[in-house]
């Protein structure tokens, strides 16, 4: 079917899908939510939670990257960040957290103009892993040139590449050393997750070039600016979707399967199912990390791009604190809105479709549905309950 639309003579679009505008349909079987198997596995490391905290200053530190790990998921902690130019971060981040909004974007370009410290780098690794946690990490491409033998060295167990966008074919001013993500993948002594992207020659290019898991989404995040900015992006239900084809084309090909990881713009449990539907292995997200009591962010959070000292692509958002770590994940809800036991969402979910396991929930039927979170609710609206908040 040609989806293609006339947006003007000699242009033509693609139309694509928010998570917020599709559903998923129950098919023929229910099952107990306790046989829905959630497990899922990247770079060979087996969690029980498909659900990643991104690397954001606000959401992952030591301490959560640690709680994360005991839990059954994952914590990526940043490590061009707050905490790897400061010894001790804490009064860094009451500083952010106490600031107001119009000196905000300028206090955040001097904090983050502070140096990176390689030992700080390699003293947040082991401070990870000698607590008997997975030690997983984010990098820019330009800090994977200059960090990569320091995090190597440390023995963090998965390390994440991540840019705004990241491509295999990367042009750069003869000053500048580009990172050549094929030659990283392979030199690096644990897996390589690569990201982030939108469309299936991209995420392909990446697979081939040795990623452990790719990251799809562009812009979609909570505190994140860059499709106001620089108004580049794909909705996210389209973008998982082709990368998914991506991911399958590949795996007939080679024999390898890449996780998928839906990266952005998640909130509730509604939304980790319907990014599964659309083809995701896991998925990450920070807003509603950020909202935990133990998050760094004392109940805000942060775009990673925000620090930039010419183009912020990033803001900071005011999120709360809503519970604990465990509440948010595991349970038991505090809230009514989806924001909290995001697992036990997932397994609900996946019980009301029929789904055993996260590969047959990628394959359930799902619907173009704009009335989806509106239909029916105009008391939830109206009275800021459940999902009118």
């Amino acid at each position: 079917m040609d989806m293609t639309i006339q947006l003007g003579r000699g242009k033509t679009a693609r139309r694509a899908y928010g998570i917020d505008e599709i559903a998923l349909v129950p098919g023929p079987r229910t099952l107990d939510p306790q046989l829905a198997d959630t497990r899922w596995q990247i770079g060979g490391i087996e969690r029980e939670i498909p659900i990643i905290a991104s690397a954001m200053d606000g959401v992952v530190d030591v301490a959560m990257a640690v709680a994360l790990s005991n839990l059954g998921a994952l914590g990526v902690l940043n490590l061009e960040g707050i905490q790897t130019r400061y010894a001790d971060p804490n009064p860094i981040l009451d500083q952010i957290a106490s600031v107001g909004k119009d000196e905000f974007v300028g206090l955040m370009q001097k904090l983050y103009s502070q140096p990176i410290l390689p030992e700080l780098i390699q003293q947040r690794i082991r401070d990870i892993k000698a607590q008997g946690a997975i030690a997983a990490v984010s990098i820019t491409p330009a800090g994977a040139v200059k960090y990569g033998s320091a995090i190597a060295e440390a023995g963090a167990d998965i390390v994440f590449v991540q840019a705004t966008v990241v491509s295999t074919a990367h042009l750069s001013p003869d000053t500048v050393e580009p990172l050549n993500l094929a030659e990283f993948c392979q030199s690096m002594p644990m897996p390589v997750a690569l990201g982030n992207c939108v469309t299936y020659d991209v995420a392909l290019n990446l697979m081939k070039a040795g990623a452990a898991a790719v990251l799809v989404g562009i812009g979609p995040g909570a505190a994140c600016t860059s499709r106001g900015v620089l108004g580049v992006g794909v909705p996210q239900a389209t973008a998982v979707a082709d990368c998914a084809a991506a991911r399958e084309d590949h795996h007939r090909e080679t024999g390898q399967y890449v996780p998928i990881i839906a990266d952005g713009g998640l909130v509730t449990g509604g939304d980790i199912c319907k990014c599964i539907a659309s083809g995701a292995d896991g998925v990450m997200i920070g807003s509603p990390f950020a909202r935990a009591a133990e998050a760094p962010g004392r109940g805000y959070h942060w775009g990673m791009a925000t620090p930039s000292p010419i183009l912020p692509r990033g803001t900071r958002i005011r999120v709360g604190t809503t519970g604990t770590l465990e509440q948010i994940l595991r349970g038991p809800a505090q809230l009514d809105d989806g924001t909290h036991n995001l697992l036990g969402a997932l397994q609900t979910s996946m019980g009301t479709l029929g789904a055993k396991d996260l590969r047959e929930m990628q394959q359930v039927e799902v619907v173009i549905a704009p009335s989806l979170l509106t239909e029916g609710k105009v008391y939830q609206k109206a009275q800021q309950l459940g999902m009118g908040k």
